[in-house]
């Protein structure tokens, strides 16, 4: 069995290299094959070059493209990867892969199929309480609006089997995925097991790239869905 973990990056010459090593380095489960699928997403600064150190490298696979937003980098990374599970990695360091045998236990003992890694079960270190309201209130809202209890549907982390994704129509644009995919896997009948990480926030001069109309953005699929389009087509 392998994992493909699939890292969407922007800008991240700060980061990107460390994060590649973390990755690789990260601890899996016994007998669990590792692919790293890497979406430089039209970076205008030193991205593209760090990544050329490592191409060539068994179970590495680096895709360039021209900016399309993180939802569009996403699917690239998903449609060239060939992992019986799908891992989304952030190209900054807010979020640890040494986590990720937790986060892969549930899958592969088959007590779930999508795993997400709840920032407020766990851990939070400097997210600023803008960040924190926000995301709160998408979590309630969600919740409520779809008769779950989801503490954390805006996480980076995001684990699934392939065939939770396969067939699914993702037409969000830039950071909307995250709600409309878990919308629309609720809608395929799957359920979402929740694990608690550590997280560590970037500051916006550190190159966070989240605003509030980017909040705006990831909110509204949880009320398209709900109420405006049918969330199966």
């Amino acid at each position: 069995m392998k994992v493909s973990i699939v890292i969407p990056a922007y800008n991240e010459e700060a980061t990107i290299r460390q994060i590649v090593e973390q990755v690789k380095a990260a601890p899996l489960p016994e007998g669990l094959l590792r692919e790293i699928v890497i979406v430089n997403d039209g970076s205008l600064d030193r991205t593209a070059g760090i990544l050329s150190q490592f191409s060539g490298e068994k179970e590495m696979i680096i895709i360039h493209q021209h900016n399309q937003g993180k939802t569009t980098a996403l699917l690239t990374g998903f449609k060239n990867s060939t992992g019986d599970i799908l891992l989304v990695q952030d190209a900054d360091l807010e979020y640890d892969p040494s986590q990720y045998p937790k986060l892969l236990a549930p899958i592969l003992d088959g007590r779930t199929e999508v795993v997400y890694g709840s920032r407020f079960l766990g851990r939070i270190d400097g997210m600023e309480p803008i960040n924190r309201w926000a995301n709160k209130i998408s979590n309630r809202t969600f919740s409520f609006l779809y008769d779950v209890d989801i503490t954390d549907i805006n996480t980076c982390y995001k684990v699934f089997t392939r065939r939770v994704w396969e067939g699914m129509d993702i037409v969000s644009k830039n950071f909307a995925f995250e709600t409309e995919f878990t919308v629309k896997l609720l809608a395929r009948g799957y359920k979402v097991k929740e694990v608690a990480i550590d997280y560590k926030a970037r500051s916006r001069q550190a190159g966070k790239k989240i605003k509030w109309t980017t909040a705006i953005e990831m909110f509204w699929p949880i009320i398209k869905y709900r109420f405006f389009t049918n969330a199966q087509k």
